[in-house]
C-alpha cells in the first residue's frame, strides 16, 4: 500500500513555484507502460495548458484542493461550456470524454488534482493540441492565457485571439 500525504502538495506548489510552467506533477504509475496512468498535479494561478484533445482517451480529474475552471471548446475554438470545479465548488471533478477540446484555468491562488488517463502513455498520439491556440513557449501564450481566464460564454475563440492580440 502507498499512502500520500498531504504534504506532497506542499512539495507540489514549492515546484510548481521554481517552474516557468507554474505547476508540477507527481506520478503514481510505475511508467509509461502502464494500463492506468495516474497523477498528482499542482498547478498555480497563471498557468497555461494549452488547449489540446485527447484523441481516443478520456481524461479523469478529481480536485482536491483549490478551485479551476474546465473549458471545452468546439473544433474551431467557440466555447462550449466554462464549470467551476473543486471542493468548494458544486462541482469537485469531470471527466473529458475522448476528441474534447478542453483547457484549464486555476481560479485560486493553486489547485491540486488528481489525474487518470487510460495507458500506455505514448508521446506521439498522448495529446493533440488546438491548432488555434499559441504554444506554450510562445510569445503569445500570457495574453492568450489572460484572455482564456476572462471568456465567457459569449466569446469564441477569434474574440479572444482579438483580444489577445494573437
Amino acid at each position: 500500500m502507498r499512502l500520500f500525504s498531504n504534504r506532497l502538495f506542499e512539495e507540489l506548489a514549492a515546484k510548481a513555484q521554481a517552474s516557468d510552467r507554474r505547476r508540477a506533477h507527481f506520478t503514481v504509475h510505475s511508467g509509461p507502460q502502464d494500463p492506468v496512468q495516474r497523477f498528482f498535479v499542482t498547478a498555480l494561478h497563471g498557468t497555461y495548458f494549452r488547449p489540446h484533445r485527447h484523441a481516443t482517451k478520456a481524461e479523469l480529474a478529481v480536485v482536491l484542493e483549490g478551485e479551476l475552471d474546465v473549458l471545452t471548446f468546439d473544433a474551431i475554438g467557440t466555447l462550449q461550456r466554462r464549470t467551476r470545479v473543486g471542493p468548494g465548488a458544486a462541482h469537485f471533478g469531470f471527466e473529458t470524454p475522448p476528441g474534447t477540446w478542453h483547457t484549464l484555468v486555476v481560479v485560486s491562488p493553486a489547485a491540486s488534482f488528481l489525474e487518470v488517463k487510460q495507458g500506455p502513455y505514448d508521446p506521439t498520439t498522448a495529446s493533440e493540441f488546438a491548432p488555434w491556440a499559441p504554444a506554450e513557449d510562445s510569445a503569445a501564450a500570457a495574453s492568450f492565457n489572460a484572455a482564456l481566464a476572462r471568456m465567457g460564454e459569449t466569446m469564441n475563440i477569434g474574440e479572444v485571439a482579438a483580444e489577445a492580440r494573437v
